[in-house]
């Protein structure tokens, strides 16, 4: 789809609107759609501008936003520590494993909160940033709309071993793939399929393609259930023993839209990773009747997808007095402070 070049006043009252709708469902929770409503109204507009200016020069960013609020959300909740960088107090997440060279965005986060700090000091959340900066990067692809609920604050540390072991394992057989998920109160197979649909768009690294191409599993030979076609494709564009930092369209049909052509790729054995193609490929499976209803029904895939990533935007949220606005997403609060006093300089945002 194309984008418009701002994010225009009558998008915002849509978003409004539907917040308003819903606040009174969601009344006694401790996250609310408005929260921003009096203290940051153009919070939205502002997040938006950001998105669709980066949008213009790259691609991969609407997929990449969202999958910061993924890994942030499935270690200790969704407080933005993935978003601090290392510090004499703790190791950062940047570091672990499942986003060492991989995650992305960071700079594009900074910029949103640079414009929020200016409009609205010391109000907007970088949880909350990550929450509002998936929900539009989904809608400006293509995807569906939802109230994003709002009110979280910003955690003070950084998970370093948790984020090593608690983020699903792109080799992953689908047994720990659904403990990993239930680990953070998403239990449902449907929870499992429609987040995993954020594979809709987006680009993975042959590194985590690789194994399956020529040694799946230790037996020296490729995953069995990847399409004969497609096998091909990804060994050319991914050799053996080439490099492992090639680029790889999750989607090979649609590889920046929002829509379901994910789970017809995984019903022809063209799911790009393994921890995705387990969802249909996996014997007598939970997983296989949703792949093929989400694959001919988008409406029950936005749906389900909606349900799931509003669940997962609960998990463990810092509120009330709980934890911080940091000034610099980067950065503790007490960091800043203790280095300006120092005359010290911090990460610029």
């Amino acid at each position: 789809m194309g984008f418009s070049p701002s994010f225009s006043s009558s998008s915002i009252g849509v978003l409004i609107l539907g917040c308003l709708l819903l606040q009174a469902s969601n009344s006694n929770a401790k996250l609310r759609p408005d929260f921003y409503l009096k203290t940051c109204p153009s919070v939205f507009q502002i997040i938006g501008n950001v998105i669709v200016d980066e949008l213009q020069s790259d691609p991969r960013i609407a997929a990449s936003l969202l999958r910061l609020h993924f890994h942030d959300c499935f270690v200790r909740g969704c407080d933005a520590s993935v978003l601090l960088d290392n510090s004499t107090s703790f190791q950062s997440e940047k570091d672990a494993a499942p986003n060492a060279n991989s995650a992305r965005g960071f700079d594009v986060v900074d910029r949103m909160k640079a414009a929020l700090e200016k409009a609205c000091p010391g109000t907007v959340s970088c949880a909350d940033v990550l929450a509002i900066s998936a929900q539009i990067s989904v809608l400006l692809s293509g995807g569906p709309w939802w109230p994003v609920l709002l009110g979280r604050r910003d955690g003070v540390e950084a998970f370093f071993d948790l984020a090593n072991t608690a983020l699903p394992n792109p080799f992953a057989p689908l047994t720990e793939l659904k403990e990993k998920f239930a680990d953070v109160g998403l239990k449902r197979a449907s929870d499992l399929v429609a987040l995993s649909g954020a594979h809709t768009f987006g680009r993975a690294q042959c590194l985590l393609v690789t194994p399956r191409l020529y040694n799946f599993s230790g037996t020296n030979k490729p995953d069995p259930t990847l399409n004969p076609s497609y096998l091909v494709e990804l060994r050319r564009l991914c050799p053996q023993n080439g490099n492992g930092t090639v680029l790889l369209n999750f989607d090979l049909v649609t590889p920046n839209a929002f829509d379901r052509q994910y789970y017809t790729n995984l019903r022809n054995g063209k799911g790009l990773i393994q921890s995705d193609q387990e969802l249909f490929s996996t014997p007598g499976a939970d997983t296989i009747p949703l792949v093929n209803l989400y694959s001919k029904n988008t409406f029950a895939f936005f749906g389900a997808f909606v349900d799931a990533i509003i669940r997962m935007g609960n998990i463990q949220p810092l509120t009330g007095t709980q934890g911080e606005i940091r000034q610099n997403c980067r950065v503790v609060n007490s960091r800043i402070k203790g280095m300006e006093n120092d005359g010290g300089v911090v990460s610029s945002i």
